[in-house]
């Protein structure tokens, strides 16, 4: 018996899984089973991906639907692995608890997401002689591997399955293995959200068409920024969408988000002369798109701004990612790709809309530059797992010094990695000179209190 396993932890995730079975990106199996782990920090408060609304429209696609939560109960998804010398075991428990079969000829494939971290990186070492197939569900497939894997997992990825957010850009990810990237059709995805735009709630039927789609993310659980600055931030949307015209905005918060964000908006947005709709129950940015064809969709660093601007031709632009360039920490944080993508290839809010009308994406950089830029920050996020980009990298920075290139970059990180653009040699006892560093936290605290 031949059995795969489809592991996602997100509707948008299953989405994109469900577009790849459309398009016939996986071969035939006797069985196929959709894996669901919900990875919210206390799972028992929060719906999993397959209690969401539309769910049942992608169910049809998989013979069976299992818990990864509730076969590893008490353990969490996202801290839990097994030990080496348990792996035997848990793999013969795994077979039995699914039906999997436990013969020499009753073979298992993986698809997993984020295969760098817990809990796909825990399936794939519990099935140690399965092929495992990557599909990507967001920007972050563009940026380099988020920690060294362990060659005996990372040997055995065969593909990366990605959606065409970036036309033209190539993803980094898993690129050391030498995993060859698969676009997962644009035209499959988006038919399988117009599945998932049939069933929704009542509220979001009933949303204003023809409005502006405020995105959040909760980057304040990312300690990213502070509470109060994801609510300014919030804010700086609504304000940005109303100077642009825009009389009715509807704001998706993001599923966890604290109710407090939603109640700031709407006493602005009572201020502002704006009727202000916030969709409290939890559905896909990209279903709204479906079903109220929004005239503008501001975000941060989200996803589903590059869905909307690639996907469906929505006009869209960006706010905050300024500051989040100089906020994501570490540098090799996993974030800082989606936020220089989204950075260099939207158009920001607060931009003169009579020069920018349509809100179309200007095109600053060309698709060499832009695939330059991403393999450059890649490189300095993750040096030790790609030493053969280093050469291509000292090329671009030499021809980018500009201040609009340099900006993606930390001029400590280039002066460590000896890379042009770095803090002359004269000038090198600058970052670690106490004076100086707090003369530069006073700066960038005042710049931040301009910005809010």
């Amino acid at each position: 018996m031949r059995t795969q396993i489809f592991f996602a932890s997100t509707l948008y995730g299953a989405a994109t899984l469900a577009a790849a079975l459309d398009a016939g990106r996986f071969e035939a199996a006797d069985q196929r089973l959709l894996l669901v782990s919900n990875n919210a920090a206390t799972p028992e408060t929060a719906a999993p991906l397959d209690a969401m609304p539309g769910f049942g429209r992608l169910r049809g696609r998989f013979d069976r639907v299992v818990s990864w939560n509730d076969a590893i109960r008490p353990f969490h998804p996202g801290g839990w692995s097994p030990r080496t010398d348990d792996v035997p075991l848990w793999e013969r428990f795994l077979r039995m608890l699914w039906g999997l079969g436990e013969g020499p000829g009753d073979e298992v494939e993986l698809a997993v997401e984020s295969l760098q971290v817990d809990p796909a990186l825990a399936i794939a070492r519990l099935f140690p002689d399965a092929p495992i197939d990557v599909y990507a569900d967001g920007l972050m497939s563009y940026g380099p591997t988020r920690n060294k894997l362990d060659p005996l997992v990372g040997s055995r990825v065969r593909r990366l399955l990605h959606l065409d957010l970036v036309p033209g850009l190539k993803p980094l990810l898993l690129s050391e293995f030498g995993v060859p990237p698969e676009v997962v059709p644009t035209a499959a995805f988006t038919d399988v959200l117009a599945e998932l735009a049939a069933d929704v709630p009542t509220a979001v039927a009933q949303a204003p068409r023809g409005g502006a789609l405020l995105l959040g993310q909760y980057l304040s659980a990312l300690d990213i920024l502070t509470a109060e600055e994801e609510e300014r931030l919030h804010i700086r949307m609504l304000r940005g969408a109303a100077a642009r015209g825009h009389r009715e905005v509807v704001f998706k918060p993001h599923p966890v988000a604290p109710a407090r964000y939603s109640r700031a908006l709407d006493k602005e947005a009572g201020e502002l002369g704006v009727e202000l709709t916030v969709l409290s129950q939890p559905v896909l940015a990209e279903v709204l798109y479906e079903r109220m064809r929004p005239a503008l969709v501001v975000g941060c660093f989200s996803t589903a701004l590059l869905t909307a601007s690639s996907f469906y031709g929505l006009p869209v632009a960006r706010t905050g990612t300024e500051l989040l360039l100089e906020r994501v920490t570490p540098y090799e944080n996993s974030n800082r790709v989606p936020v220089t993508l989204v950075d260099a290839a939207l158009p920001a809010l607060e931009e003169n809309p009579e020069e920018n009308p349509t809100g179309t994406p200007p095109q600053p950089r060309t698709g060499r530059e832009l695939t330059g830029l991403v393999r450059a920050v890649g490189f300095c996020m993750q040096p030790r797992i790609y030493p053969e980009l280093r050469t291509e990298v000292e090329r671009y920075l030499s021809a980018h010094q500009e201040a609009a290139t340099l900006r993606y970059f930390k001029r400590r990180r280039l002066t460590s990695l000896g890379l042009p653009g770095s803090v002359p040699r004269q000038l090198g006892f600058v970052p670690r000179n106490k004076a100086v560093r707090r003369v530069a936290r006073r700066a960038r605290a005042l710049k931040r209190a301009a910005l809010g």
